[in-house]
């Protein structure tokens, strides 16, 4: 596997160094601010008798060079968008192209937001997002302590006035009429004066329009927040208000302003009609710094200068044309582009990551900027603690119970050599992770227990857990665990896709866990068999030993992506149709529901720790300036740290490359795309 990886990087490598070689032939030069002819003429004299040779140069008047053309930046991307329609699409290409046309409203930014077209980020600390207690009648919508939709009436739970978690929670009963529950209220303020490209005044009913065609049934975009929504309104031309239903409490309420959208061309078309109209599927009108000319599809996307911009009397944006030429996903083929002038970006959709080598050394000769980031995607080793073959009872013939030890999930830990991976695999440019949150997250917890590469260490723990050293290499089951027979190798799958990344990575995983006396086999699997639901995707039907794929985190913190409820399992089935899961659960009823989202949970690893989910459960249900916010986020990763129920791997790298005087393009991990600042983007002389 990594000989053949090395003969296409060898091939790729000559491919770019022909580029490389004409990159470096005299060129023109640029044309200076003043052309000046300078004429040299030798003359004799007689001086003091003797006839010597004098120069004379003669400079004639300046000439005034012709005014400098229009300004075109080149970004390249290796996929080309389906739609530009916000509502009808998602991928990152039309994210980063939308980027051009639409400013904000608001941007993610380093783990946090930061407002664009409003004038701050809302906030109960400065009053513009209140909490305020309100009277709830029978038959009103709410939200339940489940954080679900509901209507008030007899057998709901719900958080009366002040109650912020399950632990103060109270059913409805018939004849309690009227309560009191909290209700949070947040403001927005655009900024004045903005306009979209045609020069139309842009307002808060732009939003308000925008929201009403989220909410229709015809509109294929996520209901949950809007579902969750007691109003929206407009209180003037630049004021908007979000009301959530009594009981929910969202933790990034500040973001809940609908991006705006303009009424006075789309209002024309039904939702439906809008999926497939020219005005918002090819070319849709924004305030941003640049509007959209012409989509050849196949080619490019077009655009010039915003001449309405409200940031134009900064001297933005930087350029009067913008091209997105769709280039493929040959990464070598896309390197020689920026080396031959084709392209001044390469963006992150192109696939450089398996030319980071290449990339590192024409930056270090000055030909490229490379920039590598790590991402908010990171990388996972799951562990089958609990497979789908466990839920009726243990029986002989199971899959041994490998896991449920967590001495033996540490040592595994300790046996992956992540920084070995990090190193080789990655270059050095991303970092190994200790919990489910990167370093630079403003809540990541530094205090979390670690597991760094340490083969004596690892090993003690698998002797202390009762595996001990086999004949052949590989440790073999000599402890007391009924549900591990006797003399059982410590042998287990080890499964992932087919990326090229993931099986370098696994395959130097496999090395060095073989050092502790572990055999990991490694099998590859297509993306669809893997990532299918249950019961009979192997992930998500948890019918995996250890299992190896990347999960999302962000500004919110993922905990709950490992809470109880959200193991994946057989929809009918209660908690007493579980041994393992009433075990763990001993104070909740029989009778609930084991697996309560049924085939579509995501705790893949079958992980329950009631300690856990309260403490996640508490901190998903506070809001952020809230102490409880802060303080349960914090332990959530110390309890994870301990009981381990995947190994965080590396943070995955975002990688973009640019021409090498190109300034201002700032990939961050945390923004939709790297074109979030594309107005203030510029190269050469523009550069300083």
């Amino acid at each position: 596997m990594f000989r053949s990886k090395k003969l296409v990087f060898a091939f790729g490598l000559l491919v770019v160094a022909s580029f490389v070689l004409a990159a470096c032939q005299p060129a023109a030069q640029p044309t200076p601010e003043v052309q000046t002819v300078v004429e040299t003429v030798v003359v004799t004299e007689v001086v003091e008798g003797e006839t010597v040779e004098i120069v004379v140069t003669a400079t004639p008047e300046p000439v005034p060079e012709e005014p400098a053309g229009p300004r075109t930046l080149v970004i390249c991307m290796g996929q080309e968008p389906e739609t530009l329609y916000p509502y009808g699409g998602s991928m990152l290409a039309a994210s980063s192209v939308l980027e051009a046309v639409y400013d904000g409203p608001i941007d993610g930014r380093s783990f946090d937001y930061q407002a664009v077209i409003i004038e701050k980020i809302p906030s109960l600390a400065d009053g513009d997002a209140v909490i305020q207690a309100v009277e709830v009648q029978p038959g009103d919508a709410i939200v339940d302590d489940s954080g679900s939709p509901a209507t008030l009436e007899p057998g709901v739970v719900y958080r009366p006035s002040g109650c912020n978690s399950a632990d103060c929670a109270v059913e409805y009963a018939e004849g309690d009429g009227a309560v009191m529950m909290d209700q949070l209220a947040v403001t927005f303020k655009l900024l004045p004066g903005l306009m979209w490209s045609d020069g139309t005044p842009l307002t808060a009913q732009d939003s308000i329009y925008s929201f009403n065609l989220a909410a229709d049934p015809d509109t294929p975009a996520g209901k949950f927040t809007i579902d969750r929504t007691a109003s929206y309104e407009a209180l003037d031309d630049v004021t908007l208000q979000w009301t959530g239903l009594p009981g929910y409490m969202d933790s990034e309420y500040f973001t809940n302003m609908w991006t705006p959208f303009p009424e006075h061309v789309w209002g024309q078309f039904t939702a439906a009609e809008l999926l497939e109209a020219e005005e918002s599927r090819t070319t849709p009108m924004g305030w941003g710094p640049y509007v959209i000319e012409e989509w050849v599809v196949g080619d490019n996307i077009r655009m010039t200068k915003n001449e309405n911009y409200f940031r134009a009397d900064e001297g933005l944006p930087k350029f009067d044309t913008v091209v997105y030429r769709f280039v493929g996903e040959n990464s070598n083929a896309n390197i020689a582009k920026i080396l031959s002038g084709e392209c001044d970006i390469v963006d992150q959709t192109s696939q450089l990551d398996d030319q980071s080598e290449l990339l590192l050394e024409l930056q270090a000769a000055g030909q490229i900027n490379a920039t590598f980031v790590t991402g908010t995607i990171f990388e996972h080793a799951d562990f089958g603690i609990n497979p789908v073959s466990y839920d009726d009872g243990w029986q002989p013939g199971d899959r041994p119970d490998f896991f449920s030890d967590v001495r033996v999930r540490r040592a595994i830990a300790m046996c992956m050599d992540r920084q070995a991976v990090v190193d080789t695999v990655m270059f050095g440019q991303s970092v190994v992770l200790d919990t489910y949150l990167p370093p630079q997250h403003p809540l990541f917890n530094p205090d979390v227990t670690s597991y760094p590469f340490d083969v004596e260490a690892g090993s003690a723990l698998l002797e202390e857990a009762g595996w001990v050293m086999g004949e052949d290499g590989i440790r073999v089951y000599a402890g007391d665990n009924p549900q591990i027979p006797a003399g059982t190798r410590l042998s287990f799958n080890y499964w992932t896709t087919t990326a090229t990344q993931r099986q370098q990575a696994t395959q130097l995983m496999a090395q060095t866990l073989a050092e502790c006396g572990v055999e990991a086999l490694l099998e590859y699997w297509s993306p669809g068999e893997y990532f299918a639901d249950g019961p009979d995707g192997p992930l998500f039907g948890r019918r995996f030993d250890i299992g190896q794929f990347a999960w999302l985190t962000g500004v919110a913190p993922p905990c709950d992506l490992w809470i109880t409820e959200a193991i994946p399992g057989e929809p009918e089935a209660t908690l007493g149709d579980v041994p393992w899961l009433a075990a763990l659960n001993p104070d909740k009823d029989p009778a609930d529901p084991a697996f309560p989202f049924g085939w579509g949970g995501w705790n893949n690893p079958g992980y329950s720790n009631p300690e856990y989910d309260a403490v996640c459960n508490a901190a998903v249900q506070s809001l952020p300036g809230q102490p409880a916010y802060d303080e349960n986020h914090l332990r959530a990763q110390e309890i994870f740290a301990e009981d381990l129920p995947i190994v965080p791997l590396y943070l995955r790298l975002k990688l973009a490359a640019t021409r090498p005087d190109m300034c201002n393009f700032i990939m961050d991990p945390t923004a939709n795309s790297e074109m979030w600042n594309i107005e203030e983007f510029d190269y050469g002389e523009g550069c300083g």
